[in-house]
């Protein structure tokens, strides 16, 4: 059982995500709609796997993702936005994401990424 929090200040981008992931893994899952939510979530649970948005209003997900990275450096994020320039993409490889899913992504191609990333959070914890 992983836990896996999902961040997005979008409730149906939530759901969309938390519906693809399987659910007879026994995860747990935590949501926040904000940055600054979605670090105070973070640090409370300290999760296997972040599935994050860039664009929330106040404090945005780079910027969420270059704290957390700061404060957990093996931590498993992956980026979900429809920005996908290469400016963009090239910040979030350079922050230490996991990976990017483009918005709006299937639920195979999701799991697909979740799959890829629990087995790094796995390989971490046995660092």
């Amino acid at each position: 059982m992983a836990k896996i929090l999902v961040v997005d200040d979008s409730m149906v981008a939530r759901m969309c995500h938390i519906a693809s992931i399987p659910k007879d893994q026994g995860h747990e899952i935590a949501e926040a709609s904000d940055g600054l939510s979605a670090l105070e979530a973070f640090r409370a649970m300290e999760p296997d796997v972040t599935f994050l948005d860039l664009t929330m209003p106040g404090m945005n997900g780079l910027d969420v993702l270059a704290a957390i990275k700061e404060d957990y450096p093996n931590a498993v994020v992956i980026v979900c936005t429809a920005d996908i320039q290469r400016q963009t993409l090239e910040m979030v490889e350079k922050l230490g994401a996991f990976g990017v899913l483009s918005k709006p992504c299937s639920k195979e191609v999701l799991q697909e990424k979740l799959a890829r990333a629990l087995e790094k959070a796995e390989q971490n914890r046995d660092e």
